[in-house]
């Protein structure tokens, strides 16, 4: 690929995620969660670092950042409009706006609804979505400053990219996705079946995503909720799941 891109372990159940550009050797990480990961990958990869992604300000997805600016001379990347609540920019976009990590380039999308900030950056030619928490492999996220309409907007963006496209998210929560999922979907037979493909992946210790846009579709009840009451619905019956 022209862009690799891998999920690393962090914290409890946080991914961040190490993309290379194989044409000049470029290396970003979206999402540091903490400092000891980042740079145990960096090093592990040959111990260059470009640039940061961030997606949204919660400190499970920057409280590495500085610290890797400090080392590396990394640029901290993220959404204009959420500035003051990250780490200080070096590039500060907007939706439509693009990045480049070498020959690679990532579009900044706004996808608000667990934050009124969020951003996705999505590498259209390596079929590259870093989601962080708007979308997980069977689920979405928590409403906690937008609502149901913005998420519905945000995740349509989504529904909207071609079907191979990765989905690289911030959370390891597939396997507890799925049990609330099977309660909406019972009968969806994508669904099941993802469902036991993730309980497979676990019991091996391996991730369950990056998944795909496709995978998503086809299993996903928030993706395929139909309406904006139904999101609603569905978002708070998972709220209050257990």
């Amino acid at each position: 690929m022209a862009l690799s891109v891998e999920p690393v372990p962090c914290l409890s159940d946080n991914y961040l995620w190490l993309l290379k550009d194989a044409a000049t050797g470029a290396v970003a990480l979206c999402d540091p969660g903490e400092p000891e990961a980042a740079i145990a990958a960096v090093e592990a990869g040959g111990g260059r670092l470009d640039m940061v992604l961030l997606t949204h300000h919660h400190g499970d997805h920057i409280a590495g950042a500085e610290a890797l600016r400090a080392k590396y001379g990394a640029k901290l990347v993220g959404a204009a409009a959420d500035a003051r609540r990250l780490p200080k920019l070096d590039v500060a976009l907007a939706e439509g706006e693009t990045v480049a990590l070498g020959a690679s380039e990532a579009v900044v999308i706004d996808t608000p609804g667990h934050t009124r900030g969020h951003i996705a950056f999505y590498f259209a030619t390596a079929r590259v979505l870093l989601c962080g928490d708007t979308l997980f492999s069977l689920g979405c996220g928590r409403l906690l400053e937008g609502n149901a309409e913005e998420m519905f907007a945000s995740l349509k963006k989504f529904a909207a990219l071609p079907g191979e496209t990765l989905v690289c998210c911030g959370h390891e929560y597939t396997e507890s996705n799925a049990r609330f999922a099977l309660t909406v979907e019972p009968q969806n037979k994508a669904l099941v079946a993802r469902t036991a493909e993730a309980a497979v992946q676990r019991a091996a210790g391996r991730p369950t995503v990056p998944t795909t846009m496709a995978e998503e579709m086809a299993a996903n009840p928030f993706l395929r909720a139909g309406s904006v009451a139904k999101l609603a619905e569905i978002r708070s019956a998972k709220d209050s799941f257990r």
